[in-house]
């Protein structure tokens, strides 16, 4: 018993063609998986076989190995986060604000944040920087009282921003741009006895300055007074007589004092 084989290999013009059609497709296939772009603002997280690579890739044209390698985008625009929070003062009062922080991911760390704590854009505001940000709220704010709160409220809000950048710089992962509080809700109570403390503060400081500006009036007038000798005042009158005013003061530095003169009448 004898087993015929067919001949599969493509023999003639037509099987050539097809043997073409097929490598052309193939390669054109390779070529659209082997070559990417990144966006602008954004960096790419290339993984060989699951093992992220070191080095992320810039915007623009890149190539990768094609079914080995996968791409994962990463945003490094600047991020603009609202967070509406509420801790405990040094008194223990209830506070409420919103926070929001202005962050951009450091670009050559996108391959440190996927491989370590988060594989999509989204995970990193709550993985990375929220947690930073409210340890630097309850930190700050639990170091004042409701009313230097209430009344410094923008140092205080530079303070968190401080500590926030410097808890994320342990980390080194993201660039915290700027962070900025507003909103700030207390009790009503608190905030009426508050501005009334303010009031009664501001009416004792303009009446300490009244009384500052009083005693250094008397003090001007007394130098004055201590000033003026006979001699001065006479001196004064000579320069202001008009010559007709016909009493004339008595001389200084006359013993026992000259009675005053009478110029153009009698004594």
């Amino acid at each position: 018993m004898s087993t015929s084989f067919k001949n599969v290999t493509p023999s003639g013009p037509g099987g050539t063609a097809t043997l073409l059609i097929v490598l052309s497709f193939t390669g054109f296939l390779l070529l659209t998986q082997s070559l990417f772009v990144v966006p602008s603002g954004q960096v790419a997280v290339v993984t060989t076989l699951g093992k992220v690579t070191p080095k992320s890739r810039r915007a623009g044209l890149n190539i990768k190995i094609p079914f080995v390698q996968s791409v994962y985008p990463f945003d490094i625009k600047t991020q603009v986060q609202p967070e509406k929070f509420e801790t405990l003062t040094k008194d223990l009062q209830v506070i409420k604000a919103t926070a929001t922080v202005k962050y951009a991911v450091k670009p050559e760390k996108a391959p440190k944040i996927f491989r370590t704590i988060a594989n999509r854009n989204s995970d990193i505001y709550q993985k990375i920087v929220y947690p930073s940000l409210l340890k630097a709220l309850k930190s700050v704010f639990s170091q004042y009282e409701l009313e230097t709160i209430a009344t410094d409220f923008n140092v205080i809000s530079e303070k968190v921003a401080e500590a926030v950048a410097k808890e994320l710089q342990s980390f080194d992962l993201v660039d915290v741009q700027s962070l900025d509080l507003t909103g700030l809700e207390i009790a009503e109570e608190y905030r009426a006895a508050i501005e009334q403390k303010q009031i009664a503060g501001q009416q004792l400081l303009r009446a300490k300055t009244e009384v500052e500006i009083a005693e250094q009036e008397a003090l001007r007038y007394e130098t004055l007074n201590r000033s003026l000798d006979d001699q001065v005042l006479f001196k004064l009158f000579l320069d202001k007589w008009d010559g007709s005013t016909q009493v004339v003061p008595s001389l200084p530095g006359s013993e026992g004092g000259s009675p005053p003169v009478i110029v153009g009448g009698r004594r």
